[in-house]
């Protein structure tokens, strides 16, 4: 499939609750098991950053990419722990793209940042080897 469009995608990140199942057969956004709370909008946030992902490369066998930039959400309230985040393409039918795991959290009226690695073969956050 050739794709038309010469202008970059755009990208969100949405939370889940640490009860939810989420993970590999999750093929498109889903609010089941998503997170809510005040100051927490369905569906996530936007990734930000100019593009929203730093454009896929390799090094040696190893091809790698990463979103731009930390993914922030300002200003919540989640008092029921969640412990995975969604990030997918909310500009091709919102497919996704991965599901991260971290330690269960909870905010009370604070910002939760996801602070993005390295883009490298060893620490990006996609690799494929």
């Amino acid at each position: 499939m050739v794709r038309g469009a010469t202008t970059p995608d755009s990208f969100k990140a949405a939370l889940y609750l640490a009860s939810a199942t989420t993970g590999a057969a999750n093929t498109v956004y889903t609010a089941t098991g998503e997170v809510s709370g005040a100051g927490y909008t369905a569906g996530g946030v936007d990734l930000t950053g100019a593009p929203d992902w730093i454009a896929p490369t390799s090094t040696g066998t190893t091809a790698f990419s990463t979103p731009t930039a930390s993914i922030v959400y300002t200003t919540v309230t989640l008092a029921t722990a969640f412990d995975a985040v969604m990030i997918y393409n909310s500009t091709q039918g919102n497919k996704a793209v991965s599901v991260h795991t971290f330690g269960s959290q909870t905010v009370t009226a604070g910002t939760f940042t996801l602070t993005m690695p390295t883009n490298d073969a060893t620490t990006g956050l996609i690799r494929i080897a």
